[in-house]
């Protein structure tokens, strides 16, 4: 298994804001696309048939202040569900982490690592807010997503020619 970087990864991914600023080397910044509240009566059964998702309720986002190009939200302690502008397609060989961002936790709100596969229509995630209080702002990066992959495939092509040559030569024990 090997990281993917920054670059790569964001080729994976649809909807961002800025690449400049949510690409790193080997991560790349998630943006808050909508945040909802949930209605606390979903159902989970054994076999999938009763199953009902909680239903979801746009939270309000509001300006702060008249020249304010974005709104913000203003969440109470409680859970709600996250949905990122960004989606995420993977090739086969390949799995995602998604994290929340450090800010984020240091505003008391958070949400579990998750492990992505597949091609997702929508990135999204269930937020906590354990403080009394915390504000989010349209587009702000609250999480990051790292992409990783294992064996060969159609992804583990990429890097130079010559760096592979060199390392299958190494392993032929050619020089």
């Amino acid at each position: 298994m090997e990281p993917v970087s920054g670059v790569d990864g964001a080729a994976r991914l649809r909807g961002m804001i800025s690449p400049k600023y949510q690409v790193h080397g080997y991560s790349i910044d998630l943006t808050a696309k909508q945040i909802y509240a949930l209605d606390p009566a979903g159902q989970v059964d054994f076999g999938g048939t009763e199953y009902a998702a909680s239903a979801r309720v746009p939270v309000a986002s509001l300006r702060r202040n008249r020249e304010d190009k974005y709104e913000w939200w203003d969440l109470s302690r409680g859970t709600y569900m996250l949905e990122f502008n960004e989606s995420l397609a993977l090739e086969l060989n390949e799995f995602a982490i998604l994290e929340p961002d450090d800010r984020l936790m240091r505003c008391g709100a958070f949400h579990g690592t998750s492990f992505l596969r597949g091609q997702g229509e929508r990135l999204e995630t269930l937020l906590v807010v354990g403080t009394m209080n915390v504000h989010i702002k349209q587009n702000a990066r609250v999480s990051r997503v790292r992409v990783f992959r294992f064996g060969a495939g159609p992804a583990a092509t990429t890097g130079s020619g010559s760096a592979k040559k060199k390392a299958a030569k190494k392993r032929s024990g050619k020089r």
